[in-house]
């Protein structure tokens, strides 16, 4: 499901279960990211599989990258692994207006 930055927002810190995943590259995730990230690259996708196996289904799951495509294409593919919210940022982290922490 693909939400807008605020909605996005509030769900993340509506739900104790909350996960928050950056499936962008390594280059992209060190130019800064969202609070709590886990970085599970798309583009990696042994390495995805095997994070997000590690994963409860049945948490909040919060899935971002740059622009929104790359998440959409992860949500799509959590959901088809039986995940049961996952959440898509319309717009990625170039919308993001709040904070982008970095390394």
């Amino acid at each position: 499901m693909n939400l807008s930055q605020e909605e996005w927002a509030k769900s993340i810190n509506k739900f104790d279960n909350s996960v928050v995943i950056d499936v962008r590259t390594t280059e992209e995730f060190e130019e800064g990211f969202i609070n709590k990230s886990i970085h599970l690259n798309i583009y990696d996708s042994q390495l995805f599989l095997e994070g997000i196996k590690k994963l409860d289904k049945n948490h909040n799951i919060h899935v971002y990258c740059r622009s929104g495509a790359r998440s959409f294409q992860a949500c799509e593919l959590m959901n088809q692994l039986g995940f049961k919210h996952v959440y898509n940022l319309d717009g990625g982290i170039l919308e993001w207006k709040g904070k982008i922490l970095k390394k």
